[in-house]
């Protein structure tokens, strides 16, 4: 039986609230003036990648598109290409389409409303509520994983979270969430820093960590997850990997691109002509002619 914390949520505000002021890493996204495009970009690019790997992609892109109507002039082909190797490449052509959105329906301004954000291409639930806390100090529960392993350990007792957010952890979030909007901000950014940086997912720092007095899952004396076998992300000769060598390709090509060049990259026929058409049917890639193929323009 899972131990719940017991800690009042002001107690649990202030301790992370603190921690989170001595220890925030020093993120372009994060200074006062980034722009509420900037934290849209970095939004986007975070999801499933680490900040090592953001950071460079996320400089050079705003240094080519520092506005939605920049990005929207240009062809989702070379959205697709400036996303280089940060991997899940559907994440750039749904935010050439956020920004086409941006610009043809709200005159070139990342909207300040959090239903306008959730209607966008691209956007969903996470990240309207990321964009509308971190871009415009408003209050909404954030729930990324770094988020939700912290409160299912610190208060749910629990070492990781279920692999589905539910309708209880929402609860919990909701409950938690600061009444003031600018701390309710803070607050959300705070959890997801330490998450990232103590509470992470294999190697948890609990002697760093400024809950531990508080955290459940230490106070019951850290049990083990005994739920579903949870799944590890592979990727040596999956179809991701191919996807990827055949986008490796076109990127660099700044043009059309035979078949037989792209046959090169993976000697398995079936795999590869499978990977290219999901590419196909996913908008990354257009076919030109028979066996001649591009970047979407």
């Amino acid at each position: 039986m899972a131990t719940t914390s017991t800690a009042p949520a002001p107690l649990l505000h202030a301790t992370v609230l603190d921690w989170y002021e001595a220890h925030a890493r020093d993120l372009p996204w994060r200074t006062p003036d980034a722009s509420p495009w900037a934290v849209m970009v970095s939004e986007f690019m975070l999801q499933q990648t680490p900040v090592k790997r953001v950071l460079p992609v996320y400089e050079a892109w705003l240094e080519r598109w520092p506005t939605p109507a920049a990005l929207a002039a240009d062809a989702p082909g070379e959205a697709v290409r400036m996303w280089g190797r940060l991997g899940y490449p559907r994440r750039a052509l749904r935010l050439h389409g956020a920004a086409t959105a941006i610009t043809t329906t709200h005159g070139g301004e990342v909207p300040d409303d959090h239903a306008a954000l959730l209607a966008l291409p691209g956007v969903g639930e996470y990240t309207a509520a990321a964009v509308a806390s971190f871009a415009f100090r408003q209050r909404h529960v954030v729930l990324d994983t770094n988020v939700r392993r912290v409160f299912a350990r610190a208060v749910t007792g629990v070492e990781y979270p279920a692999q589905a957010t539910t309708a209880a952890e929402r609860r919990t979030a909701t409950t938690l969430l600061p009444e003031a909007a600018e701390t309710a901000a803070t607050w959300a950014v705070g959890v997801m820093e330490l998450g990232a940086l103590v509470c992470t997912a294999r190697s948890p720092e609990c002697g760093a960590c400024p809950l531990r007095r508080h955290c459940a899952w230490q106070l019951a004396g850290r049990p083990p997850y005994e739920g579903p076998a949870r799944r590890g992300q592979t990727y040596e000769g999956t179809d991701r990997q191919v996807r990827g060598k055949l986008l490796a390709v076109l990127r660099e090509a700044h043009g059309e691109v035979p078949q037989a060049r792209l046959d090169e990259v993976w000697p398995e026929p079936v795999q590869r002509a499978r990977a290219l058409d999901g590419l196909v049917a996913d908008g990354l890639v257009e076919p030109v002619e028979q066996g001649v193929y591009r970047l979407p323009r």
